[in-house]
């Protein structure tokens, strides 16, 4: 008997016919150690060897952050496709693959729920669709959640994951940059906190709006977070960036962010800040 077989019999969280190697075990994108697949989700898909926190989707991020019984918001629907763009692929075929491998409709997912019995709608853009870019449904779907913070009077909280604009879509998805932010003054006017959790990665269109107009902006330790990418900048400034440059703990140091928390400390960290920022609703 092979070693994969004895470890894969011993192992009882797992139903036999689906106990392969890729169902038992997570390779580390960072100290590329492998990593059991139930203490990899047990450590909320943060590695045990190096602290590396690894990508996660709304489904998950919501279990973690809010209390049980959370309720889901649907999609807002949008026009799909409006330019007809075609590159190697279809523009709807993109789409409909995203959907199938993520189960989403779009990059941005909303909920409406409760930290420690403290009110908030919370939004998540999951990279696994389409590097989580913006585009009109993403754009619908942040308006969506602030309508529905201030209709309910509690904070909006966004975590954030983006490659940018969505460039199917052209200047609509760039129309969602200012969209956003007069959203965020609506916020702001009904006298609602704006709360930004920046996760790797953070970055183009998505970081000029929203991802930066938080009240307090928090990121997960590590985390990418920029507009354009380092090599880009490298050659348009000739110069060599420093290490670490676009990373949450540089970006810290340098004024851009008000904390950097480890993902364990989010839930805490959240209800904390929710607290200060809507003492009322903590009440």
């Amino acid at each position: 008997m092979s070693w994969i077989n004895r470890v894969r019999n011993a192992v009882p969280f797992l139903a036999k016919k689906e106990s392969t190697a890729e169902t038992l075990w997570h390779k580390c994108p960072s100290c590329t150690e492998m990593i059991f697949i139930k203490e990899w989700e047990d450590n909320l898909s943060v590695c045990p060897r190096c602290d590396h926190h690894g990508r996660i989707g709304p489904s998950e991020r919501f279990e973690q952050i809010l209390d049980a019984g959370f309720i889901l918001l649907p999609t807002p629907p949008v026009q799909e496709d409006p330019l007809k763009f075609r590159d190697s692929k279809r523009y709807p075929d993109r789409m409909k693959a995203a959907r199938a491998q993520t189960g989403d409709q779009d990059a941005l997912i909303n909920a409406r729920g409760a930290i420690d019995d403290v009110p908030l709608v919370m939004g998540v853009q999951n990279f696994a669709f389409m590097g989580g870019s913006m585009g009109m449904g993403v754009g619908a779907a942040f308006i969506q959640g602030v309508n529905e913070a201030i209709g309910h009077k509690c904070p909006y909280v966004i975590f954030t994951a983006a490659g940018g604009a969505r460039m199917q879509e052209g200047i609509l998805s760039l129309m969602q940059m200012p969209r956003s932010t007069v959203a965020i003054q609506k916020l702001h006017a009904a006298g609602l906190p704006y709360i930004v959790v920046l996760t790797d990665p953070t970055t183009g269109g998505v970081t000029a709006s929203y991802a930066m107009l938080g009240d307090v902006q928090i990121a997960e330790p590590n985390a990418l977070i920029g507009f354009a990418g380092q090599r880009v900048i490298e050659s348009t400034i000739r110069e060599k960036l420093p290490d670490g440059f676009q990373r949450a703990e540089y970006l810290l140091e340098h004024g851009m962010l008000d904390m950097v928390v480890h993902r364990s400390e989010l839930r805490d960290t959240l209800a904390r800040v929710i607290g200060y920022l809507a003492p009322r609703a903590a009440a």
